[in-house]
This record gives C-alpha cells, sequence and structure tokens, in this order.
C-alpha cells in the first residue's frame, strides 16, 4: 500500500487532513494550530513531497521524519505532523479492520469518563449550566471559569482581593449546588501569577477541585512547578505545549497531576503515547485536551480506551460551535444555527457521564461530502482581552 495524494480539507473554524493510498483506503486527521491554521496548512503541503509514495503503516518512521526533517518546530508545524499521524492510524485501523485503539494495544477499559463544558457570563448563569449537566448525567464538569466567560471585548478590573474572594467564592456556590457527585475542572486560562494562583488555590482547596487547569502562562516550567508546590490542589496544564521532551521537563519538576496533551498539536495519537508513557512513570494521568471538532474528539477517543492512565476526556458540545470559537470570540456565543455535528458521519455518545466506544475501523469518523464548500473556511480573527489600562489580560 501506498499513500497517492494528501488534501488539506479547510472547513468553518478547522482544518483537516485526508491521506488517500492506492488501495482506496484513506484516512483523516485534525490540526489544533486552532489560531494559525492557515500556516499549518502550508506545512503539510510541505510534508506530502515527502509522504507520497511511502507505505502509510510505517507511521512511527514518519512521525521520526517529520519531527525531526528541518530541524524547526513550533504549534503550526506540530498541528501538521499531529493531523497526518492521525490519519495514518485511520488508514492503519481500516486496512487491518479494527478500531485503532486495538492496534495501540487494545482496551484499557470499555468507557471513558468525560467532562461536560460549562459556561457562564454570571454566577447564575454558571451554577445554572452546572446543575444542568449533572441532571444530564455527567459527574464532572469542565472550562469551568471561576473568573466567568466574559467577553474579550470588555476592558478588565478587579482589585486583588475581589478578585480572590469573588472567584473563591463562586466555587463555593458551584459546589452547593451540584454536591460531591460532580468533580469541578477548574480552567483559570494562564491568567493569574504565580503568587496570585497559590492564594486562589489555597483559597479554593475546601471546595475539592478535580484540579486546577493552567493557573499561569506556560512559558515558565518553573513558575509552575512552584504552584504545584505551595498548593494541596491538583494542577492540570501541557495544552499549549507540544513536545515529549517540554513535558518531560514539566514531569521532573512535579509541576503537574494532569498532563493536558492536546492530541492534535503535540504529534498526534503517537505523540501523545509517547507523552502516556513518561506521564505513568511520574505517577501523572492524562487529560486530553480536546476543544476541537468532533474528529479530535474521536483521535481523543482511541486513546482514552487504550492509555491506563487516562483520567478524563474533555467533551465538547458539538451541537454547535467549538470550544475555541466560543471562549475567543468578540462575545461569548450563545447560540448557533451551525452544528458541528453536521460536518460529520458520526459523533460519540455520553452516557450517564461515560462516552461509549465504537468498533467502527480506524477512528470511526469521516466528513460528510463537499464539507468545505457546504461550511466555507473562515480564518480566526486576532483578538485578545485588554485591562481596563489597555494592557494585555492572559485569559
Amino acid at each position: 500500500m501506498k499513500i497517492t495524494d494528501i488534501k488539506v480539507i479547510p472547513a468553518n473554524r478547522f482544518m483537516y487532513v485526508k491521506v488517500f493510498t492506492d488501495e482506496g483506503i484513506t484516512g483523516l486527521g485534525e490540526s489544533g494550530t486552532w489560531g494559525f491554521l492557515d500556516a499549518s496548512a502550508e506545512a503539510v503541503n510541505s510534508f506530502k513531497t515527502y509522504l507520497i509514495g511511502q507505505d502509510p503503516l510505517n507511521i512511527e518512521h514518519h512521525w521520526q521524519y517529520m519531527y525531526r526533517c528541518f530541524h524547526f518546530r513550533g504549534a503550526a508545524i506540530m498541528g501538521a505532523i499531529s493531523a497526518i499521524d492521525i490519519a495514518l492510524w485511520d488508514i492503519a485501523g481500516k486496512y487491518f479492520d479494527v478500531p485503532t485503539y486495538q492496534l495501540l494495544g487494545g482496551k484499557c477499559r470499555d468507557k471513558v469518563r468525560t467532562y461536560y463544558h460549562v459556561i457562564g457570563e454570571t454566577t447564575e448563569e454558571l451554577v445554572e449550566n452546572c446543575v444542568k449537566a449533572k441532571d444530564m448525567g455527567y459527574n464532572a464538569v469542565g472550562h469551568l471559569s471561576p473568573f466567568l466567560d466574559e467577553p474579550r471585548s470588555k476592558p478588565y478590573f478587579l482589585p486583588y482581593t475581589r478578585m480572590i474572594n469573588e472567584a473563591a467564592d463562586r466555587v463555593r456556590t458551584v459546589r452547593e449546588a451540584v454536591g460531591d457527585d460532580v468533580d469541578l475542572c477548574l480552567e483559570l486560562h494562564r491568567r493569574m501569577k504565580p503568587g496570585e494562583a497559590i492564594a486562589f488555590a489555597h483559597a479554593v482547596e475546601k471546595y475539592n477541585p478535580f484540579f486546577l487547569e493552567d493557573p499561569t502562562t506556560p512559558d515558565n516550567f518553573d513558575s509552575m512547578a512552584l504552584i504545584a508546590d505551595r498548593t494541596n490542589v491538583p494542577i492540570a496544564t501541557g495544552e499549549r505545549i507540544h513536545t515529549i521532551q517540554e513535558y518531560e521537563m514539566l514531569f521532573s519538576r512535579n509541576a503537574m497531576a494532569y498532563a493536558r496533551t492536546s492530541v492534535c498539536i503535540c504529534g498526534g495519537i503517537t505523540g501523545t503515547k509517547k507523552i502516556a508513557a513518561i506521564a505513568e512513570a511520574h505517577g501523572v494521568q492524562l487529560v486530553p485536551h480536546n476543544p476541537l471538532s468532533p474528529v479530535s474528539t474521536a483521535a481523543c477517543l482511541q486513546i482514552g480506551i487504550s492509555t491506563e492512565n487516562v483520567a478524563i476526556l474533555e467533551f465538547p458540545d458539538h451541537s454547535t460551535v467549538s470550544a475555541a470559537e466560543r471562549f475567543t470570540s468578540r462575545n461569548v456565543v450563545r447560540n448557533s444555527s451551525f452544528k458541528q455535528s453536521d460536518m460529520v458521519t458520526w459523533v460519540p455518545t455520553v452516557d450517564n457521564g461515560f462516552v461509549n466506544i465504537t468498533k467502527t475501523p480506524g477512528i470511526g469518523v469521516d466528513l460528510v461530502e463537499d464539507v468545505e464548500i457546504k461550511y466555507p473556511y473562515k480564518r480566526r480573527d486576532i483578538n485578545t482581552r485588554l485591562n481596563i489600562d489597555g494592557s494585555i489580560v492572559d485569559q
């Protein structure tokens, strides 16, 4: 079997890669570089010149070749490698007529625990959505911002004391509303300095959050290690890094309890499995980062089924726009006629907080015909929030 073509398929706010073979088997992947998909697409076109004519089943060799060939790396390049890698694993599953997870060592579990995205511009809205998730059968909620999901167009300011106390009290209100049967995955969106994050962690410790996600920017590994060392609340981070070496440096610093591996940016299924093995040696569990389309969800699900140290899977609402769209738009997107689920042939179902696995060969999903025509690609606007004094907010 040989690769005959590789096609970049931009649609809506997503970028897909389809790999074609001379045996008629195709594979599908997605790039997670959601802010720079055009650059990622060009990286795919560069890798295409190497891959055409190659055996698609030599996945590890192709991963190494793409990862090491140009001596340069970065999010756009790693997103391209990830999309291609996922597509190759999809082909392998179809070729051997088994779900991809069967080729990754088989099942570690029969279903995968998930958490549901909750959103709120007010405390009341946030609590309402957490209760709704519980009523839907979820036993964990995530993307739960104690600082609320305010529009990026709204200038930000709160005195330090109010910032900490109001956010902590919001967590208390949510905990009281859902009780102890729902785990709270608190998303801090990298918005705090280390000292602020430590103070906040102590303020919410008594409400037993599952974890604090990305309390500070990921640029300085020692800062994340400092926060983890000074708090009893588990730290989750990693969605914005994309090499196994970066993860190892964080693991060796005891900087996280949960690794937020972005399957569509950290090297695809191959890269994630490498990170998972290193994490296991450090007693760290994975919480795959998944703010993208159902194709990303299908790839994450293969990891969740076949990887022992996956704790929980982020499961976005595919009946609307992507999570990345909702949380980075100029205003929070509440309602939309667009459904991600309309772009694909299959979306996993959730039953009492667990994703039901599929036995379909490959990753189990494909795009609908002419998806790029039905849902034209739209480049993302550059948009970040400002403080009331005009300086940048990390959110």
